[in-house]
């Protein structure tokens, strides 16, 4: 795993990035000489999984966000 220090990581941040994103190869950032980070390639999401997937799959009936909302619930006596 290749190690880089803090300093140099903020100077060429972009660059470490992408060449993790290219190699798929870990890199773990040191501050004098101890871990503080470790950047990893991210994996990708399953279909299922990414934001706005359910678009147009479902719709709102009612207010979602209401003060009142005792009318919604039957009351147990």
């Amino acid at each position: 795993m290749k190690t880089l220090q803090v300093s140099q990581f903020k100077a060429h941040c972009l660059a470490a990035l992408k060449e993790v994103q290219r190699t798929r190869r870990p890199v773990l950032v040191t501050l004098r000489g101890k871990p503080l980070a470790k950047i990893q390639p991210a994996d990708a999401l399953p279909a299922g999984k990414r934001l706005g997937s359910l678009r147009g799959r479902m719709r709102i009936r009612k207010n979602i966000v209401r003060l009142d909302s005792t009318r919604d619930w039957e009351m147990l006596r």
